[in-house]
């Protein structure tokens, strides 16, 4: 389907063109006051430096020229210069009724086809999720769904920390505490030899012992970056433990993920691009890229034009190891010969900002993707407590994101416990969903490189800009239709506008395509969030000035049955690529 203002445009711009102006000039936008137009077009202000004509002249020839439309109410030209536009209530109907047979929901789909890597999420394996890993696993996972809402093809990358240092720093420190494994013998055969099993409470226990160890003890520290080196090399019973470890932690991390209904489609990680690790160093050594600097092998990116140093890549240190950079240039190689991505987005911290540059610099110059695809670094912002630092526990401490889960589902339970609102056999289920719609949108209604302020009262609330409240508006209309007989997914059918109210929802209804193609060119969700709550306040407040239940038209009740039903399909439409899961009742 066509935006509502793409139609228009195309409409203002043929008004343009037959009264001898440049069509260009008709771009057509939603206007800011509903009580005046829904819709206006400002190209007569330019028209008035290119014909050297008083605008309200040029705005007066095509508003003229409009009044010809069958679509449109009205088009009046406004000094000093403005063209104002609203549609006809049979032009609303019809395309709400467009919306509602739809399989897209009105969403514009992207004109040709696409293939977008996220790369986002990644946690390092053998240590819990804690809530630094939130924001690139929402964010990214909702970015992923509205690429594939707008027809493309979207694949989400968790590309795992799982090949570096913090692997050594655990195998060296299970070594000390169980130096008889058959793993840690210089005979162990894979074929034969075997791993005890491991479970997520002790590798939780032992990767911040380690990591705390490392710093005080400088052998220790030796130990783990030499198991890091034969994990790297290949030693079979570090490998067969690494194995282990794997198996553990990305279990462990799935459970954890699917309580924020974020779903990957690739599981790669570190060590799956080691592999082109040799291919990238040939690469850049025939690209006479690579030099030596201090002993490490690096690559020079800065530019002319830069304003703040750019320091070189360095692809291998002096003690030959790789470090992010290089991992990160081999997964372009990799990601370039599975699938030929046209664009590559990374949902990761704002302050990673200088390694991107420094990394998409040095894959440009060594032509590892081709110039056409797009390489986008999506910084996003801190989740703060009240204090605007870095959320903590109470005693300073990182939390684990599970607690974080578990804290907001538990607040959910008490709030709804003493409402009356949900029935006692459904509580615990739904204070979950509700939970994480207040965890997911109260991150997501900010603009994705912003930081923010959690806050767990605010975003439990079912009244404002929360995840309730949408939840509770969509358990509504749920209602409503259910004590009406009607079915939430029958055919929709309208039959007029009876109402200011009404055709604001109508209105409201018609842009979403709008919102949705605006969120997508700016990869921003925050502009759903926004919409979805905007789209919910004005159907509380038809709902509160129609009486639908009783009305006693007919033709009233039914067309008011059919907006509530195609407004549900819209919120739900919503929550679905925000990756928030809706309830029944409340």
């Amino acid at each position: 389907m066509q935006t509502i203002t793409k139609i228009l445009t195309e409409i203002v711009e043929g008004a343009f063109a037959a009264c001898g102006y440049e069509s260009r000039l008709g771009a057509v936008s939603t206007s800011d006051r509903l009580d005046l137009c829904q819709f206006q077009c400002n190209g007569a202000f330019d028209g008035a430096k290119l014909y050297h004509k008083a605008p309200f002249m040029i705005a007066e020839e095509v508003a003229a020229k409009l009044q010809e439309n069958s679509i449109l109410e009205k088009a009046e030209a406004v000094r000093p210069g403005f063209i104002n536009l609203t549609l006809k209530d049979s032009y609303l109907l019809s395309y709400a009724a467009q919306i509602a047979a739809d399989q897209n929901a009105g969403i514009p789909q992207a004109e040709q086809e696409e293939t977008i890597i996220l790369d986002y999420g990644g946690p390092n394996v053998a240590k819990p999720l804690h809530i630094g890993h939130l924001r690139s696993a929402i964010i990214g996972e909702s970015l992923k769904r509205l690429a594939r809402a707008t027809g493309r093809k979207a694949l989400g990358d968790i590309h795992l920390g799982d090949w570096g240092l913090q692997i050594g720093l655990v195998i060296a420190e299970l070594e000390e505490r169980n130096p008889d494994w058959k793993c840690f013998a210089d005979d162990f055969c894979p074929e034969t030899d075997s791993v005890p099993a491991l479970d997520t409470d002790t590798l939780s226990e032992v990767y911040p012992f380690a990591s705390k160890k490392s710093k005080e003890d400088e052998a220790f520290k030796k130990k783990a970056q030499a198991a890091t080196y034969d994990l790297q090399s290949g030693r079979p019973g570090y490998m067969a433990l690494w194995k282990e470890i794997m198996r553990v932690s990305v279990d462990d991390l799935k459970r954890n993920y699917e309580k924020l209904n974020v779903y990957f489609d690739l599981w790669y990680g570190e060590s799956d691009a080691e592999q082109y690790v040799n291919t990238l160093v040939e690469l850049l050594q025939d690209k006479g890229l690579l030099y030596e600097s201090d002993g490490a092998q690096v690559v020079d990116v800065a530019e002319e034009s830069d304003k703040a140093p750019m320091p070189p890549v360095i692809i291998k240190k002096s003690d030959h190891s790789s470090i992010y950079a290089t991992t990160d240039l081999a997964t372009l190689i990799q990601r370039q010969k599975d699938f030929a991505p046209d664009q590559i987005w990374y949902i990761v911290d704002k302050r990673q900002s200088l390694h991107f540059s420094q990394v998409f610099r040095c894959a440009r110059k060594a032509g590892i993707v081709p110039e056409q695809t797009a390489l986008e670094f999506l910084g996003f912002g801190t989740m703060n407590g009240s204090d605007g630092k870095p959320y903590k526990t109470r005693d300073g401490g990182v939390m684990r994101l599970a607690d974080l889960i578990e804290t907001v589902t538990t607040a959910a339970y008490d709030k709804m416990s003493g409402s009356g609102f949900v029935s006692e056999e459904d509580q615990q289920e739904i204070a979950e969903k509700v939970g994480i719609a207040a965890i997911k949108f109260g991150d997501l209604i900010n603009h994705r490189s912003k930081d923010y302020i959690f806050d767990i009262d605010k975003f439990l609330s079912f009244e404002g800009k929360t995840g309730p409240y949408i939840l509770y508006t969509i358990t509504r209309i749920h209602s409503i239709l259910n004590k009406a007989g009607v079915n939430p997914d029958a055919e929709i059918t309208m039959s007029g506008v009876y109402s200011d109210l009404e055709r604001e929802l109508l209105l409201t209804i018609a842009l979403t395509g709008e919102v949705f193609q605006h969120a997508v060119e700016e990869k921003a969700p925050n502009y759903l969030c926004e919409n979805v709550y905007q789209l919910a306040s004005v159907f509380s407040k038809f709902y509160h000035d129609h009486h639908i239940l009783t009305e006693s038209d007919p033709e009233k009740k039914n067309t008011w049955l059919a907006l509530s039903m195609l407004t549900r399909k819209l919120l739900l439409k919503h929550l679905e690529v925000l990756g928030i899961e809706a309830v029944d009742h409340m």
